[in-house]
């Protein structure tokens, strides 16, 4: 109960922003947390069949303030709080899709979720296969994973490449508010189970948006990932909040005159291959960036795609992976801080992988 009052005073105590341009700061703004807000108020008005379920969601308008204001609007079948039994919540939820209707199961952590991944593995991804294609079971997991702040090794864990590993789930890890509100909406009305990995970091944080994100049909492809900085010397793969250190990297190398296109995956199972292997063509070098461990990662799934296509042959250096150091996650807070990719790392590891070419990109800069 400490641990779980504790992450819930750091998530409320989540306020960042990053969108600081002039063009941004003149745009209206949304946080990645009103973005989910309103993709499930919307979805519930939508369909009948929806519903939130989990720990402090209704009454308490969610641990990270997600689900705010939907129980006094939708009420208790809709909104429902749940004991801290996330193995019983998650059973629950998995029959009801299994019944017709489409839960949205939060956990207050991802890390909590291992209490009930028997549920999300074994009846919730297989059952489509098990019978023949006659039992759908359209379920939304989510809740924040991955890295917080000072929550320690048991809390801290990025779990992508676990559920991404299994067929028969749909693997999401948005980064900003319009991966966040679009995709959300998608995963609801997927046919099938959705895992649905936000970052409680990025809760706070405000991008600009246009009125297609707000409009309430506003919806993003599953499967595809978006180019958010074009470049043509070397390409950055990454997913969650990685992608704002990538970016952040990219603006560093741009100084050296190294021109990085930086790639948000959205999706990590179903994979956008086709958007990671025509970057590559273009600039012939690649870095994979995720706050995950290394082995058996997101990073290393992507290079194998990578050999086993001929756009390996396209490469003139060796892929490069930039992921968490492969130990659990340190409380102290210098040790966290090192414990995960972080700007002058995606930096340093791009001037290794050009080499040479490094150096002329400078010089040409000048």
């Amino acid at each position: 109960m400490m641990l779980r009052s504790r992450l819930t005073q750091a998530a409320q105590a989540a306020q960042r922003a990053f969108s600081t341009s002039p063009k941004a700061m003149a745009a209206k703004q949304m946080t990645v947390r009103d973005a989910l807000n309103s993709a499930l108020d919307e979805e519930l008005a939508r369909d009948d069949r929806v519903f939130l379920l989990g720990e402090e969601v209704a009454q308490y308008d969610g641990a990270y303030k997600v689900s705010r204001g939907l129980w006094k609007k939708y009420g208790d079948k809709r909104i429902i709080d749940t004991p801290i039994t996330e193995m019983g919540f998650a059973g629950i939820a998995t029959g009801a899709a299994m019944a017709g209707l489409r839960p949205v199961c939060e956990f207050m952590t991802f890390n909590f979720a291992m209490q009930a991944i028997d549920h999300i593995i074994n009846s919730a991804a297989k059952t489509f296969y098990m019978s023949a294609g006659a039992v759908n079971v359209p379920i939304v997991f989510r809740g924040p994973n991955g890295a917080a702040s000072g929550v320690a090794a048991q809390h801290s864990q990025c779990f992508a490449a676990w559920y991404a590993h299994c067929p028969g789930l749909k693997v999401i890890s948005p980064y900003d508010t319009e991966d966040a509100r679009g995709l959300l909406k998608a995963a609801i009305r997927d046919p099938d189970p959705v895992v649905f990995l936000e970052n409680e970091l990025m809760y706070g944080t405000a991008f600009p948006v246009d009125d297609t994100i707000t409009d309430k049909d506003f919806v993003v492809p599953i499967g595809k990932a978006k180019i958010m900085r074009p470049g043509k010397d070397i390409t950055i793969v990454a997913h969650s909040k990685a992608v704002e250190t990538s970016l952040l990297a990219a603006a560093e190398l741009a100084k050296k005159g190294i021109e990085a296109e930086v790639i948000n995956l959205r999706s990590i199972r179903p994979l956008d291959t086709a958007t990671i292997f025509a970057s590559v063509k273009k600039t012939h070098h690649l870095i994979t960036v995720e706050n995950g461990w290394p082995q058996h990662g997101v990073g290393a799934e992507i290079c194998a795609r990578i050999m086993e296509d001929q756009t390996f042959f396209e490469l003139d250096a060796p892929v490069w992976r930039c992921a968490g150091v492969d130990v659990p996650m340190p409380y102290a807070k210098t040790l966290e801080a090192h414990a995960l990719p972080r700007v002058p790392d995606l930096v340093e590891a791009a001037l290794k992988v050009l080499g040479g070419k490094a150096g002329k990109a400078a010089a040409a800069a000048k």
